[in-house]
Order: structure tokens, then C-alpha cells, then sequence
């Protein structure tokens, strides 16, 4: 409902981070997929292809709704590949790359990483598999603990792909079992929590095993946080065929939206006329596209929840201040509420980094909203914009997308990041 006093996020000096406070992570990406061999020929790991995307985006995405905003990846075998990928569909991105000349163990390429941190404790995970543990949860054991290394277990049934870690009642692990058969126990699912400069304080050589001559040795404080949470490793081809069926989004049906869904609209170009190579500096100069209110009408029916996410760099480079920006906040709300119609927050990126965490096309001010409304499920949320930087927003938040032709229309469709497409924001709602 609409308040005099409403404030909305400024998310440019509040990005979403995680109370564990971890926002770095290392990516061992530089596997090379020998048992995939048939299915994907000469790629690394990460880089197969799951529901028309490199298993690797899937990665990089859960991280990123976990609070992780900076990036490094531990590259090997074809790493131009994956360079290049990175270069070309996360160009915002904050990441830094090290590279193995030869395959140096998984403990020398977490060595080698380690030289581009800069944080006390790291989280370090495998580019061909995705565990989604709640990192505040490892954290929490981690920091308790004093740890040297935490790792992320999953408990399982009836497994001979893997050994098993034991831990005791104060979660410290006392054991590593070799691969056999085993009825159920706790496995480790390949994600970590490093203390750094721990780590590096031993002489390590230039290669050696993370697993064999790090953590099995337990000469280092080892603790395990239990989480049974969804786990896939896409190393092996059975796993990596089910990938292809979990990842698949199901196609939109605006036919069963209900109250359980959230929409995310962008503001400039599709609730108003947009400024060409300029902002809307005050209220005067806002003027709201025919038809707008009655759609929000609509939407307020329709919708459990409507956020607006806008990128706002003008405030950033002070051509505005931000106080007129709330002033034409406050009156665009009023408008929409007066009129029958809702907005429940509005999140803004006034800065000027373009690797800004929630700077679209990157997903922080999906996750802000998730932070301040649990009940979102960002599975059942769509967001509307008139960019292709607001359809990139929306995929690597997870949420599906729809795009308005208000002032791109030769915005080449069926595109990879679109879901559908529509006239306007009216033109959307008539369809609902």
C-alpha cells in the first residue's frame, strides 16, 4: 500500500550477501570430462551442454543467489573455451582466471587460485557439479569451529560412487572411508570452505591431491556441515542425462498464474516513456504509457507480489540527485495505488560499475527482493522488461522473462533469454 513515508532499496550500496558474509568463490573448471566423452566431445566438464546452456551458467548462478560476487576460475584443459564464454555471456561479471600449463592436482589448482583472493575464508566448489547448500549454514560451522577447511556433506542411501566422511556430535570429521557399498552415511559433496592463510602456510608442491594429501591426512582442523540439499555431478553420464531433464524450465503458461507468483517490471521504456540517451531527472518529466494503471490493476489481482527493479545510473553520475528520485518513486506509486494497482517495492542500482552485483543484467536486486520476501519463489516469477540487459537480469536470476517492443522492437525473437514477447505492458496483462 502506498505511504508518505515509503522508502524504497537503494541496492547499489546494499548488495545482497549472505550472513555468513562469504562473497568470494573459487571454480575448479579445468576437468576433462573423459567419462563424457560420447555425449560431449572435446569440451571441459563445465562446459557440456544441459537444457542449452553450459552446466557451467548453473553454477555460477546458484553462487550467485547465495551472495558470491566475485568469481575465480581455475582453468586447464581447453580453458580458451571457457574464456571465452565467460567474455561473451558474463560480461559483468567480477571474475579473474588462473590457468594450469599442466594439471597440477586438485590441490595445486586451489593453490594457484588462492593467489587471486582476497578474502580470509573461500568458498571452493567444482564446476561440474552443483550442491545447493545454504552457505550461511557452512559458514556458521566454519567460523564456530576455528576450521581450517569445512566441508559441505550430503547425506545418502544406497551409494558405491562415493566414500564416506564421518563426523562426530560436534562436527568434526574423525574419518574418510574409501569407496564401497554402503546402506547410507554422508558423503563429500565437493564444496568447501577454506581457510587461506592456513592453507598456503604449509609448503605445499606445485601439485598434489586436495583430498588425498590436504584433507585426508586430518594433521588440519576439519569440520562438516550436513545439509541435504539438492546435489547433481554431471562427471557422470548417468547423472548428466538426468541434468538435461532437471534443468529444463518448463515452458510459461500465463494461463496458471495466481496469487503464489511474483512480477518484476522495469521502469524506464515499459512503465514510461523512456528518455533516449538520457534519465527521467524529476516528476515532470515522467509520463506513464496509456494504459499503465489499468494494467496495474491487473497485475495487483493477479500477482502475489510486484517489484520493480530499475537501473538508475544518474544518480551515480550525479546528473540527479537521489532525492528526485524518490520524489518521482513516491508519485508513481501514488498514481498506481490511487488508480486501483500495487507496487510492493521498488529496487534501484545507482552505480556506475557495470560489474556492480545488482547492476542488471546482473540478478543482486532479484535476490534483495528474495532476502526481503522469503515467500518469492523466483521459479514462479517473471520478469518484464524492454532490454535485452532485462531478459539476461531475469535468466540468471532464474526467473522466466518476457519482453516488451516499446523501444527496441527489431529485438530479433525467439531469443535464447526471452520467454515470450508482447507489444507492451498492456498488451502482456491482456494476455493474462
Amino acid at each position: 500500500m502506498y505511504n508518505e513515508d515509503s522508502s524504497y532499496k537503494e541496492s547499489s550500496k546494499a548488495p545482497f550477501r549472505g550472513f555468513g558474509g562469504i562473497k568470494e568463490a573459487i571454480i575448479l573448471a579445468g576437468g576433462l570430462g573423459t567419462r563424457l566423452r560420447n555425449a560431449v566431445p572435446d569440451l571441459p566438464k563445465c562446459m557440456a551442454p544441459v537444457a542449452g546452456r553450459p552446466f557451467l551458467f548453473y553454477v555460477i548462478n546458484y553462487l550467485r543467489s547465495q551472495g558470491i560476487e566475485k568469481f575465480i576460475f581455475s582453468l586447464g584443459y581447453r580453458h580458451e573455451v571457457i574464456e571465452e564464454y565467460l567474455n561473451e555471456q558474463f560480461p559483468t561479471l567480477n571474475y579473474e582466471c588462473t590457468v594450469e600449463d599442466e594439471p597440477l592436482g586438485t590441490g595445486g589448482a586451489i593453490q594457484l587460485a588462492c593467489t587471486k583472493t582476497t578474502e580470509e575464508n573461500e568458498l571452493i566448489t567444482n564446476g561440474d557439479t552443483i550442491f545447493k547448500i545454504d552457505i550461511d549454514k557452512l559458514a556458521t560451522v566454519h567460523y564456530k569451529n576455528i576450521a581450517d577447511a569445512t566441508l559441505a556433506l550430503k547425506p545418502m542411501t544406497d551409494f558405491d560412487r562415493y566414500g564416506i566422511v564421518e563426523i562426530n556430535e560436534k562436527n568434526a570429521i574423525t574419518n574418510f572411508q574409501e569407496k564401497q557399498f554402503c546402506k547410507q552415511g554422508n558423503i563429500n559433496g565437493g564444496t568447501y570452505l577454506l581457510n587461506v592463510k592456513s592453507f598456503l602456510e604449509t609448503d605445499w608442491p606445485a601439485k598434489f591431491s586436495f583430498e588425498k594429501d590436504f584433507l585426508e591426512t586430518q594433521q588440519f582442523r576439519l569440520f562438516g556441515s550436513v545439509q541435504n540439499e539438492y546435489f547433481i555431478d554431471i562427471g557422470i553420464p548417468e547423472d548428466y542425462n538426468k541434468a538435461q531433464a532437471e534443468f529444463a524450465k518448463p515452458v510459461l503458461n500465463l494461463k496458471v498464474i495466481d496469487k503464489n507468483w511474483t512480477i518484476f517490471i522495469d521502469r524506464d521504456g515499459v512503465i514510461n516513456h523512456e528518455k533516449k540517451e538520457d534519465y527521467i531527472k524529476n516528476w515532470d518529466e515522467f509520463s506513464f504509457y496509456e494504459g499503465i494503471k489499468e494494467a496495474f490493476q491487473v497485475l495487483n489481482k493477479k500477482f502475489g507480489k510486484i517489484v520493480v527493479v530499475s537501473n538508475q545510473r544518474g544518480v551515480g553520475r550525479e546528473l540527479m540527485a537521489e532525492t528526485d528520485l524518490h520524489n518521482i518513486h513516491q508519485h508513481m506509486t501514488k498514481e498506481i495505488v490511487t488508480a486501483g494497482g500495487r507496487i510492493d517495492n521498488i529496487y534501484y542500482c545507482t552505480s556506475t560499475d557495470n560489474k556492480h552485483p545488482n547492476r542488471k543484467p546482473n540478478p543482486g536486486m532479484a535476490f534483495l527482493a528474495k532476502a526481503d520476501y522469503p515467500g518469492i519463489d523466483l521459479n514462479k516469477s517473471i520478469m518484464i522488461g524492454n532490454k535485452l540487459s532485462d531478459m539476461r537480469f531475469g535468466r540468471n536470476a532464474g526467473i522466466y522473462t518476457i519482453f516488451v517492443a516499446t523501444t527496441n522492437p527489431d529485438t530479433a525473437f525467439p531469443h535464447i533469454d526471452i520467454d515470450n514477447r508482447f507489444g507492451s505492458l498492456p498488451d502482456f496483462v491482456k494476455a493474462l
